[in-house]
């Protein structure tokens, strides 16, 4: 009998995971990751020496308010797929939904912009690390996602896995927004999705193994 088929038929006469149960180990998992990508980014990057000042612009709630909506869509589709044989339903939307806004916001930045000056809004100053600065944050998160679905009953268990990698890389994206200098919409736009993506997409490439029953 192959593992897909196996695991249909536990699935097939598993109990309901309670409600309440994944958002507790969800919320725990999201808490610890915070603690772990907080200390991480204070040890390696620091917080960014004009946070002060930065926090009065509207563009840096943007891009905080991004990340944090796309965690808790994110965290909506971990706690769909941490149940067995429950499928991602609305919660891709909900993850959708963050990204077209911030592409939207992005186009009509560029659009604006004068030709001379679009460059600068695309590659900033930190393109070339901000994808792995969001991907180290984003480990702590990762492991203690990947803890919390073991001790659930997920029976896709890549999609699984991509939505442990989703939560933790947009909770590293969140954290890592207070220290990352960058504000343009288009820099969020490709380099902080490309830094979610990478966590994600692990997870989805490890998921089946790391979540075997």
């Amino acid at each position: 009998m192959r593992t897909e088929q196996l695991i249909e038929l536990l699935s097939s006469n598993a109990g309901a995971v309670e409600p309440g149960e994944v958002v507790r180990r969800l919320g725990v998992a999201i808490v610890v990751g915070a603690i772990g990508a907080v200390a991480l980014m204070l040890m390696v990057y620091g917080v960014n020496r004009a946070l002060g000042s930065y926090v009065l612009l509207p563009a840096f709630w943007v891009k905080i308010v991004f990340a944090g909506s796309l965690l808790a869509g994110a965290g909506l589709l971990f706690a769909r797929l941490a149940q067995p044989g429950v499928g991602v339903g609305a919660g891709r939307w909900f993850v959708a939904a963050p990204v077209a806004v911030l592409w939207l916001l992005g186009l009509a930045a560029l659009f604006e912009a004068e030709p001379a000056g679009r460059a600068q809004l695309i590659w900033g100053s930190s393109w070339h690390s901000c994808p792995f600065n969001i991907a180290l944050l984003s480990i702590p998160a990762f492991i203690a996602t990947v803890c919390a679905l073991k001790q659930l009953a997920p029976t896709r268990l890549r999609l699984a896995g991509g939505a442990s990698g989703l939560v933790a890389g947009s909770l590293g994206a969140l954290v890592y927004g207070f220290h990352c200098p960058e504000l343009a919409a288009p820099f969020l736009g490709i380099w902080y999705v490309l830094g979610i993506l990478i966590p994600t997409t692990v997870g989805a490439a490890i998921g089946p193994r790391l979540l075997r029953w």
